[in-house]
């Protein structure tokens, strides 16, 4: 026995690997009882939402001038006295309107960087003004390096036109849960379908609610991240299922373990698939938001990249901790799988007084070691069935005849 990896049987006769974190990470043995805490994950992810949901209700959030309407003024972040700031922007704003601007910010970097400046819908007459004060100012230079005013542009968004994406956002949304609870339903059943889509509404809140917090401004680039991250959700939860699936195959015909337990088998045995698929999605996104933003002082990149990583996060989390353990909260409702639970307890039972000693007068059943090679057998096969495909199919009456104690005859061939 490897002193680095030590090993021990449990009562049920599974081999469980006892080490490091990594370790018990790595090797997918069951190790962490994430299903088992099923009430505690159902609070923690309750009070989350209401947290969000809260928040939202409370401040609301920052819609941008795609979906209220205003006024955009633009122009470069060179004059005549050298870089442009954005407060000299917002204060020649104030000068010629005596209000700030609803937003000032500065976009790119060098020759190409910009000042943009955003606000409620202006006149024609207020838009001049405020053009004439920011070239009389700030002498904005133009593509042959004299100050012109020609360089500081305006544009009008109508709220109309808001309401128009946010419409075409929710009928996206709509279809796509559509399609979604179609898909899950054919593929696995009603309980994981069910259970995805729980997972994916925690996702859709959370972000939701992030965003009311910080405050960020929502745009169209937000509808976008946010319709990008359910999908990765999905993704997420789909791959835990299939284990799922995977692993309890034929398991109302077997007492080796129950379906809480071999769902959190699964989870055990995709966890560090998830995080490793989370961690290297993270990475261009964090780039996104640090380089996007920071440097370049792009609002669409930073909106882009805040729903994203709060989706992943939220995601990753939802599709381990959320959406299985409402799986098995469901499907532990059907008489079967109860019935199947108490046979699994029995046989533990008797292999507990078993292996202290019991004897024939404590009602052990002596066939009990048989019958439980005879079961692990089974689930191998089942197990191969579901991940290699069969080359060399037969009919049903000859893989029959062939399991009659080998009395069966070839396919095709007559005995004289």
């Amino acid at each position: 026995m490897d002193s680095n990896n030590p090993r021990r049987t449990n009562a049920i006769g599974e081999t469980a690997t006892e080490g490091s974190l990594l370790q018990r990470l790595y090797t997918g043995t069951g190790a962490f009882d994430i299903v088992g805490h099923r009430r505690r994950w159902f609070l923690v992810f309750g009070a989350l939402l209401l947290a969000c949901a809260a928040t939202i209700g409370i401040k609301g959030f920052n819609f941008g001038i795609e979906f209220e309407g205003g006024t955009q003024i633009q122009m470069p972040a060179r004059g005549a006295d050298g870089p442009i700031t954005v407060d000299e922007a917002q204060s020649a704003f104030s000068e010629a309107l005596g209000r700030n601007p609803s937003e000032t910010q500065q976009v790119g970097v060098g020759d190409a960087a910009s000042v943009q400046l955003r606000s409620e819908s202006l006149d024609p007459g207020e838009v001049a003004e405020v053009k004439q004060v920011l070239f009389d100012e700030l002498q904005p230079l133009g593509p042959n390096g004299q100050p012109s005013q020609q360089v500081i542009s305006d544009s009008a968004v109508s709220a109309s036109w808001g309401g128009e994406i946010s419409q075409q956002a929710l009928i996206a949304l709509a279809v796509f849960l559509v399609l979604v609870t179609v898909f899950l339903v054919i593929y696995f059943e009603k309980w994981m379908a069910v259970a995805a889509l729980v997972a994916l509404v925690h996702d859709i809140v959370v972000t939701a609610g992030v965003y009311s917090l910080v405050g960020f401004e929502v745009t169209p680039a937000t509808a976008i991240g946010l319709l990008t991250i359910l999908g990765y959700s999905l993704y997420d939860t789909v791959v835990v299922f299939d284990k799922v699936k995977e692993n309890t195959r034929g398991l109302l015909n077997l007492s080796r373990r129950t379906y809480p337990e071999a769902a959190n088998l699964a989870v055990n045995q995709t966890l560090m698939r998830s995080i490793n698929t989370s961690l290297i999605a993270l990475l261009p996104v964090v780039g996104l938001l640090v380089i996007g933003y920071i440097l370049l002082g792009s609002g669409t990149l930073q909106d882009l990249a805040l729903v994203l990583m709060t989706g992943l996060i939220a995601g990753t989390f939802s599709s381990i901790l959320l959406a299985t353990p409402i799986l098995v909260s469901g499907k532990m409702r059907d008489p079967k799988y109860l019935k199947q639970a108490d046979k699994v307890r029995a046989r533990r039972e008797n292999q507990a007084r078993k292996m202290n000693g019991a004897t024939a007068d404590d009602d052990f059943d002596p066939g009990d070691d048989e019958s439980l090679a005879a079961e692990l057998r089974k689930e191998k096969a089942l197990a191969a069935a579901a991940s290699v495909p069969d080359r060399h199919p037969r009919s049903k009456r000859g893989a029959r005849d062939s399991g009659q104690g080998g009395a069966g005859r070839p396919t095709g061939k007559r005995k004289r």
